[in-house]
Parts: structure tokens; C-alpha cells; sequence
């Protein structure tokens, strides 16, 4: 059996630890050594980008001149890469990823996988929190905001990340989005008490369910689209 090499890591300050490993032929992006995501299983990332940008997509009469994308997290790089590919030009795509390390990890050893993402015109990458990086735009800012940043509100990948499911967060992602916007969260699985949370918002919500991979025999994860009402 092909050994994992950890080909780096870095750590937040509140000590949980990421690191990027490479396994027969493969990617994988592991925290506290548990696996998040990998280059091996891309489709429900993709999936994220695909919905939330459904009315964005070259070719879609309800495409705006041009379209602004927020993703919150860059991970691996697929929700991004997926976006690039269906939005066409103009269009501007902003990532938001706290850790420098993962931003490097994209524009290095990833882009191998993904191509050059980050060097793309159309995306900005912000380094920093995505709450930081919702306070310097104002009203109506983005057609789109994509959101794949932990598991969900009952399976936190770090205590901070239990923002993301407040009323003033979502109320802030409701405010940042243009009249005919929507945002999609990415769940680790269906999350009822969550699409509860939405739903209080103000939010239209659809639930998807999302195959791990395109020929998964059962959806695993959940998408969580969210309409303006």
C-alpha cells in the first residue's frame, strides 16, 4: 500500500491543526488528522458552486452584465474552479480564506490539480475572516455567496465557526445580497434544525442532497440553497 506524505501544515491559534497529504496520485486536506476534503471526491463542492450560480451561468437569460461572487473558504479550490468555469466574463469572484498557508497551498501544490485558479483576473482573494471581509461591502454587494467552511452547526470544525449560524450572521448574508441573490451553504449532511434557522432569516430555502461523488450510489452531504424574500 502507497504511504501518505504530508507535504505541509499549519496551524490556527486556537491550535487545530490542517495539514495537505499526498496519496497515490491524490490530494487530501486533513484537520486534527481527520480527512475534511480531497481531490479524489469533488462533486458535492462543485455542486455548492453550481447551485448557488445556476442563475449566474453564461448562456442563462437571468445572467447579470456582471456577476460578483462571494465564497467563503477556499479549501481545495473546487468550489472556486467550478465558479470560474460557469460564470464567464465579466464577472468578479472574491474568496475569503483566513489561512494564509491554504491560499499558498492553492497557488502551489494544487495547482496542479486545479490549474491557476488564484492568478484568474476575475478572482480577488481576501485573507482573512469571511465576517471581516462581509464588513467592508455594503447593501446588495454580491449575486452569489457560496459558504463551505465547516460541517455544519452540530459538527464544528473549530469553536468560531459557531457565527456562521447565528441571526445577525445570516441576517449580514441576506443584507450583502443583491435583490435577485441567493446564497448556498455546504453541509456534512442534512441539517433540518438549520434550514429552520433560514427559513427565520427571511429566506426561501431548497435542500439538495449531494453525492460525495457523481456515481456515489446515496447522497451523503446537503446543499442549502437560500432565496431573497
Amino acid at each position: 500500500m502507497k504511504p501518505y506524505v504530508q507535504l505541509a501544515e499549519a496551524r490556527l491559534a486556537d491550535g487545530t491543526l490542517f495539514s495537505l497529504h499526498r496519496h497515490d496520485g491524490h490530494f487530501y486536506l486533513k484537520n486534527d488528522g481527520r480527512e475534511l476534503m480531497s481531490t479524489r471526491l469533488t462533486h458535492s463542492e462543485e455542486m455548492l458552486a453550481d447551485l448557488g450560480c445556476a442563475h449566474l451561468a453564461e448562456g442563462e437569460a437571468s445572467r447579470v452584465p456582471h456577476p460578483k461572487v462571494l465564497i467563503g473558504g477556499l479549501g481545495m479550490g473546487f468550489t472556486l474552479r467550478r465558479v470560474l468555469e460557469l460564470i464567464g466574463r465579466p464577472a468578479t469572484v472574491e474568496v475569503a480564506e483566513l489561512m494564509q498557508e491554504i491560499i499558498e497551498w492553492n497557488r502551489t501544490f494544487l495547482a496542479e490539480h486545479n490549474g491557476p485558479i488564484l492568478a484568474d483576473e476575475r478572482t480577488r482573494v481576501f485573507e482573512g475572516d469571511l465576517f471581516d471581509c462581509l464588513a467592508k461591502h455594503g447593501r446588495g454587494s454580491f449575486d452569489a455567496i457560496l459558504i463551505d467552511i465547516d460541517d455544519g452547526p452540530d459538527m464544528l470544525i473549530t469553536g468560531e465557526n459557531e457565527r456562521l449560524y447565528t441571526p445577525s450572521f445570516l441576517a449580514r448574508i441576506r443584507e450583502a445580497l443583491a435583490p435577485d441573490g441567493r446564497a448556498a451553504y455546504w453541509m456534512a449532511h442534512p441539517t433540518p434544525a438549520f434550514e429552520k434557522m433560514l427559513k427565520r432569516a427571511g429566506f426561501q430555502v431548497e435542500a439538495h442532497p449531494a453525492k460525495p461523488h457523481a456515481k456515489s450510489k446515496k447522497p451523503r452531504h446537503c446543499i442549502y440553497v437560500a432565496y431573497r424574500r
